[in-house]
C-alpha cells in the first residue's frame, strides 16, 4: 500500500538513510518504485509516496525518524483539482468504509504558501462526492483527511510572489500518524542539558546518528572521541548500552566531582545505560579482543573548534635524548602531538573493523571541502570487510560534513590494527589524496586554492 510521508525540510539527504535504517532494525522493507531513477531529485521535496507492507510500519517510522512529520494513507495526486479528483475517485475502495458513521475533518495546507480560509473551504467543499454521513469533529476526530499544496521555494518564475492556486501538485491522503519522534529535539536541546561544551553536537544530528548506528535495548555501542557526550545520551536513549572514551579526560568529566556526561545522563534518565568512561587514545587502546561492539558512533575533532591529538611527540630533539622527568608528586602528562584527519579516517575504520562484530556500524562525520571533494574520497578509507551504507551531506557552503555509515560484512576475526605500519605501507605509494586531508589548514586558510595561498 502507498503513503504519503511529509518530510521537515532539513537535512535532505538524511532521510532515505533513515528511513532503511529504522526498515531494518524492525525487519521490514520500504519500496522506493515511483523514485527508481529520480531518487536524489525526489528527496529535496518535503513529500515523498512510498510502499509499506502494513499501517503499522508506518506508526513504527514516525514514532523513530527525526525527519517524518507526518505519514498518510495516499489516495490521489495531481498537478490540478481535476487530476486529484479523478485519482480519488479511482481510490474509493481505500476510503468508502469511512462513509457511514465516522467523525472527520478536513485540513488543508500550503507548502510554501500560505492558503486563505476562504480558499480552504473552497477546496474542502469540492470533495463533496466522497459523501461521507459522519460527524465533522474538529478536535478528536477518528479521521483527518489532508490536502497538501506544494508550491515552488522561493518566488514564482516572473519573480513576484507565487498566487493562490498555482501550485506544482497538490496531494490527497488520510493522516495516519503524525511525526512523534520530532519532539525528542526538544528532549535532547544542548541548551537545557546540564553539561555540555562548545563542541556539544545539535540534537537532531545526535539522534539521526543514533538511528543510523539501529541503536536498540541490548546493543553496546562505542564512542571513541566522546567529549562531552552527545550522541551518547540518545543511543542510550534508544535502549543501548554505551561506552565512551576520550585522549582528554577533561572533556568527559567536567569540574564536578560527578562526571559531566554522567550528570546529564542522569538528566535523561539513562545514567544506568553509560557503562565506562575512559581515558586513552586509540592508537594505544586497550582493547584484547574484537567482534565485540554492535556499533561505533562518534565525532572526530576534525580542527574547526577542537583539533585531533594523539600520543607522541611532535619532533625529536637532539639535545633532549632523555624524557624530562617530573616533578615530585607531579603526575606525568604524556606528550601528545596533531593527527592529521585522513589518517584519523583511515585508523577509525581499521579500529571499527577489529572491534565490530559482524554487521556492525561505523558511524562519523567526515568534513570535506566542497570544491574539491570526490566520491573516491570516502572509498579510499574502506577496507576489505568494511562496506559503505550512507554517505549524507550537511552543507555548509565552501565546506560541508558528511555522516559516513559503513558496516562491517566479514566474519572473519582480524587482528588488532598496527596503525603505524599501516600508514607507512599508505604513504610510500601513489594514492589518491582525499579533499579531507589537512582539513584544519584548508579551512583556517579559507579553502583558497594553491595558487590563491
Amino acid at each position: 500500500m502507498e503513503y504519503l510521508f511529509v518530510f521537515a525540510q532539513s537535512h535532505e539527504e538524511f532521510r532515505v538513510p533513515e528511513l532503511l535504517s529504522i526498515s531494518e532494525l524492525h525487519g521490514f522493507t520500504i519500496g522506493f518504485d515511483r523514485y527508481a531513477n529520480v531518487l536524489d531529485k525526489a528527496i529535496k521535496r518535503p513529500f515523498m509516496i512510498l510502499m509499506l507492507d502494513k499501517e503499522e510500519h508506518a506508526h513504527i517510522l514516525a514514532q523513530r525518524c527525526i525527519l517524518i512529520k507526518s505519514v498518510h494513507e495516499f489516495y490521489a495526486e495531481g498537478a490540478s483539482y481535476e487530476v486529484l479528483h479523478e485519482q480519488n475517485s479511482r481510490a474509493r475502495p481505500q476510503w468508502e468504509r469511512y462513509i457511514p458513521d465516522t467523525s472527520f475533518k478536513f485540513h488543508v495546507l500550503g507548502y510554501n504558501f500560505t492558503i486563505g480560509q476562504r480558499r480552504q473551504r473552497q477546496i474542502i467543499e469540492s470533495f463533496a462526492y466522497m459523501d461521507f454521513l459522519g460527524k465533522i469533529e474538529m478536535k478528536n476526530p477518528e479521521v483527518t483527511l489532508t490536502v497538501f499544496e506544494e508550491y515552488e521555494s522561493g518566488r514564482a518564475p516572473d519573480g513576484g510572489l507565487h498566487k493562490d492556486g498555482e501550485f506544482t501538485q497538490v496531494y490527497f491522503g488520510r493522516l495516519v500518524v503524525g511525526g512523534t519522534a520530532r519532539s525528542l529535539m526538544g528532549t535532547f536541546d544542548v541548551k537545557k542539558r546540564q553539561y555540555f561544551g562548545n563542541t556539544s553536537m545539535e540534537a537532531e544530528i545526535s539522534l539521526l546518528m543514533a538511528n543510523q548506528t539501529l541503536a536498540s535495548p541490548g546493543k553496546l555501542i562505542y564512542d571513541p572521541f566522546i567529549g562531552t557526550g552527545s550522541m551518547a545520551y540518545t543511543t542510550a536513549y534508544f535502549g543501548a548500552f554505551v561506552y565512551g572514551s576520550d585522549i582528554d579526560g577533561r572533556q568527559m568529566r567536567g569540574k564536578d566531582k560527578t562526571p559531566g556526561i554522567i550528570r546529564a545522563a542522569a538528566q535523561y534518565g539513562v545514567a544506568s545505560r553509560i557503562m565506562d568512561l575512559c581515558t586513552f587514545d586509540i592508537t594505544n587502546h586497550p582493547w584484547r579482543c574484537g567482534n565485540f561492539f554492535d556499533a561505533i558512533i562518534t565525532d572526530p575533532p576534525y580542527g574547526v573548534r577542537a583539533g585531533a591529538k594523539r600520543l607522541g611527540r611532535k619532533k625529536i630533539r637532539e639535545d633532549r635524548l632523555q624524557p624530562a622527568t617530573p616533578r615530585p608528586n607531579e603526575p606525568y602528562i604524556p606528550p601528545t602531538k596533531p593527527y592529521e584527519l585522513s589518517q584519523l579516517v583511515t585508523d577509525l575504520v581499521l579500529l571499527a573493523r577489529y572491534l565490530l562484530r559482524p554487521g556492525g556500524r561505523l558511524v562519523f562525520f567526515l568534513p570535506t571541502v566542497s570544491d574539491e571533494y570526490a566520491p573516491p574520497d570516502i572509498n579510499t578509507v574502506l577496507c576489505e570487510g568494511m562496506e559503505l551504507v550512507a554517505n549524507s551531506l550537511q552543507d555548509f557552503g565552501s565546506w560541508g560534513r558528511r555522516l559516513i555509515t559503513i558496516k562491517k560484512t566479514a566474519h572473519t576475526e582480524y587482528l588488532p590494527p598496527s596503525f603505524d605500519s599501516v600508514r607507512e605501507a599508505e604513504e610510500s605509494r601513489d594514492t589518491h589524496v582525499p579533499a579531507h586531508k589537512d582539513f584544519r589548514e584548508k579551512y583556517f586558510q579559507g579553502f583558497k586554492k594553491d595558487g590563491e595561498r
